[in-house]
């Protein structure tokens, strides 16, 4: 039997720019804390960046969030993934030179391998030095499930429960970083425990957890929907958690916008996010919570004023408090950006 594996596409300016809107609260900061770099799937470096953030919502900052571009290719098998945040802090530099409402990647956060356990305070110094002042933290992919086929390199199931791997995390905090997570809902419970392995070490789960709509969770969105929103109920009671809304348009939630004649707007986006969107920021509370682009992965679906314009239609009740932590101040807090 064959099984599903993860779409690779490039995102289509042509087929983007069919759906235009009037920009939703233009003057509303906000920090984009979840975006990448690379020169794949068409490209995306400083002036593509540049140029989502300059169509109309008030782009303050962005981080950038490791995805394996950039990496040295001579070394130490372990200090490769410096290279990445030589890479980020280059375009950081150039975004500085050039000046501008955006301060692209005013944080960054990169890999270090924490199987490594102790060992891995080599790494975090190296990517520290690196980033020349903007390192905030490392991410470490975990995300697998056995009904898929994955694009990501693999990853051995069950490893956020390993010894090595927590004592890699546990060192993160004693070196003032964080640790992202992204996984998928099955794995929820494994972070969980590994937040409660070490309460010290502030925890951010990517792209509201990673809810599944392909492989053996086709066709079960209630089904995962229940399971899901129990694990981040159990998840929402470790305090040093924060939580990334966004990455719901990827193919791993089998979302099919990318495969209609037209995009979707951003009252669609609004309806079909609402459940994820809204059940985590009742169990979390806005200041624990923050809006995320994740491109270019989600320009496969809509594009950035577009993305945006649903995030803000789904904060349409919300206070100016409310917003302020949802589009701000809990990304500028959690990740330490000095703006």
């Amino acid at each position: 039997m064959t099984r599903d594996a993860i779409a690779i596409r490039t995102p289509r300016a042509d087929w983007l720019a069919q759906v235009t809107e009037e920009i939703i609260e233009p003057d509303l900061p906000i920090v984009d804390p979840h975006h990448h770099l690379w020169d794949r799937l068409g490209g995306y470096l400083l002036d593509e960046l540049l140029a989502d953030t300059a169509t109309g919502h008030n782009i303050v900052a962005t981080v950038f969030v490791q995805c394996r571009h950039g990496y040295r290719v001579e070394g130490p098998e372990h200090l490769k993934p410096v290279g990445e945040s030589e890479m980020a802090i280059a375009v950081a530099e150039d975004c500085d030179r050039r000046g501008g409402p955006t301060r692209a990647v005013a944080g960054i956060v990169s890999f270090a391998d924490m199987t490594l356990g102790a060992a891995v305070d080599e790494v975090l110094q190296a990517q520290i030095a690196a980033a020349k002042g903007r390192f905030r933290g490392i991410r470490h992919i975990t995300a697998t499930d056995a009904s898929f086929d994955t694009s990501l390199p693999p990853v051995a199931a069950g490893l956020m429960m390993t010894p090595a791997f927590r004592e890699g995390v546990a060192r993160l905090a004693p070196a003032g970083l964080s640790f992202d997570g992204w996984l998928y809902h099955p794995q929820i419970p494994e972070f969980t425990a590994l937040a409660r392995a070490c309460p010290d070490t502030q925890m951010i789960l990517d792209h509201v957890g990673g809810p599944l709509g392909i492989g053996a969770y086709r066709g079960r969105q209630d089904e995962v929907f229940a399971g899901w929103k129990a694990a981040m109920t159990e998840l929402s009671g470790c305090p040093n958690v924060a939580v990334k809304l966004g990455g719901l348009v990827m193919d791993t939630i089998g979302c099919p916008w990318p495969e209609d004649a037209v995009p979707p707007t951003s009252k669609v986006m609004a309806e079909a996010f609402r459940p994820w969107v809204d059940t985590t920021i009742e169990l979390f509370g806005p200041d624990r919570c923050m809006f995320e682009s994740n491109f270019p992965v989600d320009k496969v679906a809509c594009s950035y004023p577009v993305l945006w314009n649903a995030f803000k239609r789904l904060t349409e009740g919300a206070s100016a408090a409310e917003k302020a932590s949802l589009f701000h101040d809990t990304a500028q807090r959690v990740y330490r950006l000095e703006l």
